[in-house]
């Protein structure tokens, strides 16, 4: 495949997945309690993740894979801990 097709190809999860992360922003700003909060936060370590894969498959080095498990594990167990300890919110 034409290396210009290739980059013009991957500009679309790109732009998606910048489109995605602006709205969990939104909703990590917005969130009326701590709980969307963290589902907020939770969701952008996994756009992270994709936007590691992505530029994985843009420059054609695999040298991010490990980046991407240790932020897969530390989402993870942030995510646990947090909901594990967290307290009710006064409403």
């Amino acid at each position: 495949m034409d290396p210009q097709i290739y980059h013009a190809i991957l500009l679309v999860p790109a732009f998606l997945l910048w489109v995605s992360v602006l709205i969990t922003v939104w909703r990590i700003i917005t969130g009326p309690n701590s709980l969307d909060r963290l589902v907020g936060m939770d969701g952008f370590t996994a756009m992270f993740q994709c936007a590691l894969a992505t530029y994985m498959c843009w420059s054609l080095d695999t040298s991010v894979v490990s980046a991407m498990l240790v932020i897969a594990l530390l989402g993870f167990i942030s995510t646990v801990s947090v909901t594990r300890f967290r307290k009710r919110d006064n409403q």
